[in-house]
C-alpha cells in the first residue's frame, strides 16, 4: 500500500504518520510537506519522529514539497511520477484557527486546498480511499445537550461558532460531489486534547484553554454539561485502524461517545487538586463573558454582578497585571466557551462496532498526565491568534 498524507507535521497528522509508518501493510509514505528545499521537508518530517524518540524511515516515509494554498498544487502532484501508484489519499491538514481575523485563510486552506487534493485524487489509476479528516462538530451550533449520530451531517443550514468548522462541512460536501461513495471514509474526530501517554504532546492545542481557563478560575459556563474529548493518541490509533478495518459505514466519529464523556466541572477538580495555590473553581452564568470583557477594558458599570466576584478580581490582578492585559485572553476564549456550553456528545458505537479498539479514557482522568506541560505554557502567547 503506498499513502499520501497531508498535515503529516501537524498535532493529529503526526501521530498518524509515526503511527502509519509501523504498519507493514505500508510501503511508501509520501508527505506533503511546506518547506523551501527538500532538506527542509526532511528536517521537518525527522522532527515528527524525534519528538518521541520514533524511527524515522527515509526510505518509506517520502517528502513532498507543496503547500494545499498554492495554485497550480493539482497540476504539481499529476505531474509528479512518483505518486502514480497512491492508492490511498489521507487529508489531514486543515487551518484550525477559531480567530475570525484568519477566515479567509481557513476558507483557502480547508475548502480550496482539499479540492485541489481532491481534482489530483481522480486521475490517479489506483486510488481506492480518500480518508479525509473532518470533525464531529460540524453538526452546528443549534445541536445541544444531546447525543450526535453521524448521518445528522453535514447540515447545508447548520450555523457554525466559527469558520472552521463550517470549512469542514463544506469540504465534506467537495468530497462526496467528486468523488465516488466506495472511495471515501470519512473520520471525525471530536474534541482534541493532549495525550493519555505521560509524553509531552505536540501542539498546545485545547490545553491552552484548559491552562487559561485555570488562571481564571472564574468560569462563564454550564459546568455540567457534557464535552465529548479524546486524545490525540487515542484519535491517531483509532483513525489508522479504521483505514485498515472491514468498515461498514462511510463516516465515523471519533468520539469519547457518552460513557467517556467529561464536563468542565470534572476536569476542574482536578485542576484544582494540582494548583491548590489558585482560587476555587467558580462557575458564573454565561453572559458574565461580556462583564470580564468590560472589565478588561475598564468600562465595568459600579454595581455590575461581577463586581460580586472582588477575590477574583483581586487574582488577576495579581496574576495578569493590568486588567487590560485579559482582552486578548478572554477574547480567545469565547469561541471555546460557546463549545463548551453545547453540550455535545458523539455517538461512537459504529467505530467500536467496527474497529478492535478500546474506548477511551475520560479526559479527566487521563489529563493528570499532562499537567507538568500545562504548567509550562504560556497563556499569552498562545493567545496571540486572537
Amino acid at each position: 500500500m503506498n499513502i499520501f498524507i497531508t498535515g503529516s507535521t501537524g498535532f493529529l497528522g503526526g501521530e498518524i504518520l509515526v503511527n502509519l509508518s509501523k504498519r507493514k501493510e505500508v510501503n511508501k509514505i509520501y508527505c506533503l510537506v511546506r518547506a523551501q528545499s527538500e532538506v527542509d521537508a526532511i528536517l521537518r518530517l525527522d522532527k515528527v519522529f524525534s519528538l518521541h524518540g520514533d524511527y524515522y524511515d527515509r526510505e518509506k516515509v517520502i517528502p513532498v514539497i507543496g503547500n494545499l494554498v498554492d495554485a497550480d498544487l493539482t497540476a504539481q502532484l499529476t505531474d509528479n511520477k512518483e505518486l502514480k501508484d497512491i492508492n490511498v489519499i489521507i487529508h489531514s491538514a486543515a487551518n484550525t484557527s477559531f480567530s475570525g481575523i484568519f477566515d479567509k485563510m481557513v476558507e483557502q486552506t480547508n475548502i480550496d486546498g482539499l479540492k485541489k487534493i481532491v481534482l489530483w485524487a481522480k486521475q490517479l489509476t489506483n486510488f481506492n480511499t480518500f480518508l479525509h479528516i473532518g470533525t464531529a462538530t460540524i453538526c452546528g451550533k443549534e445541536v445541544k445537550d444531546r447525543l450526535v449520530k453521524e448521518e445528522e451531517s453535514p447540515n447545508p443550514n447548520a450555523s457554525h461558532v466559527v469558520s472552521y468548522t463550517h470549512s469542514k462541512a463544506q469540504g465534506e460536501l467537495i468530497i462526496r460531489e467528486h468523488l465516488p461513495e466506495n472511495k471515501i471514509l470519512i473520520a471525525r474526530p471530536s474534541i482534541i486534547m493532549g495525550d493519555s501517554r505521560d509524553i509531552t504532546p505536540r501542539s498546545p492545542v485545547i490545553l491552552w484553554a484548559c491552562a487559561t481557563m485555570n488562571q481564571i478560575r472564574l468560569i462563564p459556563a454550564n459546568q455540567h454539561a457534557k464535552l465529548d474529548v479524546i486524545s490525540v493518541d487515542y484519535a491517531s490509533e483509532a483513525i489508522v485502524k479504521l483505514l485498515f478495518a472491514k468498515r461498514n459505514h462511510t463516516v465515523y466519529h471519533i468520539s469519547s461517545g457518552p460513557e467517556a464523556a467529561t464536563s468542565a466541572y470534572d476536569l476542574s477538580i482536578v485542576f484544582e487538586e494540582h494548583f491548590s495555590d489558585l482560587p476555587r473553581y467558580c462557575f458564573v452564568k454565561n453572559d458574565m463573558l461580556k462583564q470580564m470583557k468590560l472589565l478588561a477594558k475598564n468600562k465595568l458599570p459600579i454595581g455590575s454582578e461581577l463586581s460580586k466576584y472582588p477575590d477574583y478580581i483581586k487574582h488577576w490582578k495579581e496574576t495578569f497585571g493590568e486588567l487590560s492585559n485579559l482582552r486578548i485572553l478572554f477574547a480567545g476564549l469565547d469561541p471555546y466557551l460557546e463549545f463548551l456550553n453545547l453540550g455535545q456528545v458523539f455517538d461512537n458505537s459504529k467505530l467500536l462496532a467496527d474497529v478492535d479498539i478500546e474506548k477511551p479514557t475520560p479526559a479527566h482522568k487521563y489529563i493528570v498526565k499532562q499537567m507538568a506541560y500545562v504548567e509550562k505554557l504560556d497563556v499569552f502567547e498562545g493567545a496571540m491568534d486572537f
